[in-house]
């Protein structure tokens, strides 16, 4: 199989560096990587160097789209597979793409997604909540998962993902206009097709964000905004019950490692990214003034 990697940049910095110079050294290479840059004057001209094989297209801001600019890399391949990252993600080991590509040898496998850890020196807390969001164990979901899964059926993450581009395809590629979660947008009509998610736990990231509790607000917002402008599946299925056992969860952890100055940080980032989804959820009924304070994304808004 043919294996193309897309990866939208912006002011791409060290990461960037550094998991393009992990990705020359992978046991199997991407055939090609793709770069969407949104604004030419923001890219390094020296990072094209560091691998053979990378292309650069640059795009303007405004023209910036979470789902239309992944579709736009993705219709410049011709691979049987379109491989996805961020480009804060950061590969672990040598083994990440022939590990993310494993799962496409069943032919019911429409995605892939792979495992994302953090730093325990750094984040504790992401730490913890990339174990319980991305456990040690493989897995496969599908449809017939929805009654015990919930949302998590089709959880999936464009910070490491790959598609069966014939799918992809079939199923008309990412939303062009969407503020957010075009990744869960895309994985929940395969699942409504009835076709497999894979969660490929072997092919590993380093990948974590260190938002304070209002930023975890303003994404939350976004995140619920995405889910009730697509409607489907997101309005079908509860997701507020996985966060409530994540936040359990995490509380107990805490306390068992003596970590008790972390809790107070932990339920405030909680509390707000409760909030934030919630008023996502109701945001038609919210003034256009206070969407546009609740939002990371004011270019949806003003497009």
């Amino acid at each position: 199989m043919k294996a193309d990697l897309i990866i939208p940049t912006y002011k791409p910095g060290d990461k960037f560096r550094e998991s393009l110079q992990r990705l020359s050294k992978q046991s199997r290479r991407p055939d090609r990587i793709i770069v969407i840059n949104t604004e030419e004057d923001f890219f390094p001209k020296d990072l094209i160097g560091l691998y053979d094989n990378v292309e650069i297209h640059h795009i303007k801001k405004e023209d910036f789209d979470h789902g239309k600019t992944r579709d736009y890399g993705a219709s410049l391949s011709e691979a049987d597979i379109l491989m996805f990252m961020t480009d804060d993600a950061v590969s672990k080991d040598r083994f990440l793409i022939e590990n993310l590509l494993k799962p496409f040898e069943n032919p019911e496998v429409s995605a892939a997604y792979g495992r994302q850890i953090a730093d325990p020196k750094k984040n504790y807390i992401e730490y913890y909540t990339r174990l319980f969001n991305y456990p040690r164990e493989s897995r496969l979901k599908t449809k017939a998962d929805l009654p015990t899964l919930g949302i998590k059926t089709f959880f999936c993450s464009n910070a490491c993902s790959a598609y069966r581009k014939k799918d992809y395809d079939a199923l008309g590629g990412f939303l062009h206009k969407t503020i957010f979660n075009e990744d869960m947008i895309m994985a929940s009509k395969m699942i409504e097709a009835d076709k497999a998610i894979a969660y490929a736990a072997d092919a590993v990231v380093w990948h974590w964000h260190d938002y304070k509790a209002l930023e975890q607000l303003h994404r939350n917002f976004d995140l619920a905004v995405s889910q009730t402008d697509y409607g489907g599946l997101f309005l079908e299925v509860k997701s507020e019950s996985e966060g409530v056992k994540m936040v359990l969860h995490t509380l107990r952890h805490l306390v068992s490692k003596g970590k008790l100055w972390l809790i107070p940080k932990y339920i405030l980032d909680s509390g707000c990214k409760f909030i934030g989804y919630k008023l996502g959820r109701n945001y038609q009924s919210l003034p256009r003034w206070l969407v546009r304070k609740l939002t990371m994304n004011l270019t949806y808004w003003e497009s």
